[in-house]
């Protein structure tokens, strides 16, 4: 069955690497995706001719079925959480959630050390780490033993948060982990993950373990067009381009933007998604994950400005936190400090955050190769998050392990 996340890639040729150059990499990166959304629309368009033959329905069939897809493309609920969970901390751009089950708060569940999970921050809501009931990554760290489970999630900004920092964050990151006992393992997605990283180098006493899934670590390494993108952007303009989105987003970073942004990547990826959903219109399995996936994706929430300008400038053009130029609040955050149990994830197709982004956090932290665990899952990126496979294969036996060192 074809996934409504990743759909597989079309036999085409592939870009020239980024070391060619940022802007050969743009072109033929663009060139490449125009020629799959062509391919994707051919395909289609043949499926539906075939399907429309087949069935043999009057006009007025037709026209139903086309008001059926149009109406569905344009049915969208705020997404949500399925688990049960409390907020036990609250500010202004952040809650902290407990997902702590009633029976797990006494006798040995209780000693477990607790897990706080950094979700992505991309214009997106949080939920992305519980997706569905049937699509969660927080269930399957549940079902590994990690118990006393909590998510930071990312509140959407407004004018009143537009001036909150790289400061801000991390110090609700520590609020949180003092909150729940002072040292816990520590899972940060995307986003969530370079932010993980970041506090762990400051703070290596409060990480019992440290995962980083879909990560960019080194914002340089592989084939990105994000990376190609800011390298084009910044050698020509600075931060101009950057500062005059949040301008237009009234000192925030517009949700719709990166949304956009998302699309204009992959562009045949939105398309296949909804010629499959004429394809399945009838069809109440594909009709569900459709709405699941779409209700997160296309319900975006704004970035606070300041932080989104602060990890353009340091992170995505200067590329400090792998360089060990960083510097937060006068303190530098060196990822030599980083000693504890490492746990990196990345995608095998990944276009937004290629392998060798995750994986060069292996060769910047100090901690004993035997306890680094380098995994690479089947699928692109928000297959890491929310994918089948990689909740039921690539999960599984790393969140095992970090129970094992988890346990009184």
């Amino acid at each position: 069955m074809t996934s409504l996340v990743d759909p597989p890639l079309e036999t085409v040729a592939r870009p020239a690497p980024v070391s060619d150059g940022p802007l050969r990499f743009l072109l033929d990166y663009h060139t490449v995706n125009t020629v799959r959304s062509l391919a994707e629309v051919s395909r289609a368009a043949g499926t539906v001719w075939a399907d429309a033959l087949t069935r043999a329905g009057t006009p007025f069939d037709v026209a139903t079925r086309g008001l059926r897809w149009w109406t569905a493309m344009l049915d969208r609920q705020a997404p949500n959480w399925h688990l049960d969970n409390e907020i036990v901390l609250s500010t202004p751009f952040a809650h902290l959630r407990d997902f702590t089950r009633d029976e797990h708060r006494t006798g040995r569940d209780a000693g477990v050390v607790p897990t706080l999970v950094l979700p992505p921050q991309a214009g997106h809501s949080s939920t992305v780490v519980d997706f569905s009931p049937r699509q969660s990554q927080l269930s399957v760290i549940q079902a590994a033993g990690l118990t006393r489970l909590y998510v930071l999630e990312w509140r959407p900004a407004t004018r009143a948060t537009r001036d909150i920092t790289i400061t801000d964050y991390l110090e609700v990151i520590d609020r949180s982990v003092r909150q729940i006992g002072g040292r816990a393992n520590i899972i940060g997605d995307c986003q969530g993950g370079w932010l993980a990283a970041i506090y762990a180098a400051l703070h290596p006493d409060r990480v019992h373990t440290l995962t980083l899934a879909g990560a960019p670590i080194d914002f340089h390494a592989g084939d990105s067009v994000i990376a190609a993108s800011t390298i084009a952007l910044t050698r020509a303009f600075g931060l101009a381009p950057y500062r005059a989105l949040v301008g237009l987003g009234g000192g925030n970073m517009p949700g719709r933007a990166v949304l956009g942004n998302f699309i204009h990547i992959q562009p045949h990826s939105e398309l296949s998604r909804q010629l499959q959903l004429l394809e399945n219109i009838e069809d109440p399995a594909h009709l569900e994950r459709y709405h699941h996936f779409e209700d997160w994706f296309k319900y975006t929430q704004d970035i606070p400005g300041a932080f989104y300008l602060w990890l353009v400038e340091h992170l995505f053009w200067r590329n400090q936190l792998i360089s060990g130029a960083l510097v937060v609040d006068g303190r530098r955050a060196d990822l030599a400090a980083v000693t504890c149990p490492l746990f990196l994830l990345a995608g095998s197709t990944d276009h937004i955050t290629p392998p060798p982004q995750v994986f060069a956090a292996a060769d910047a932290v100090s901690t004993p190769r035997e306890q680094i665990t380098l995994r690479t899952a089947q699928g692109g990126h928000l297959g890491l998050f929310m994918g089948r496979d990689a909740l039921a294969q690539d999960w599984p036996p790393m969140l095992e392990e970090i129970h094992r060192l988890s346990i009184p």
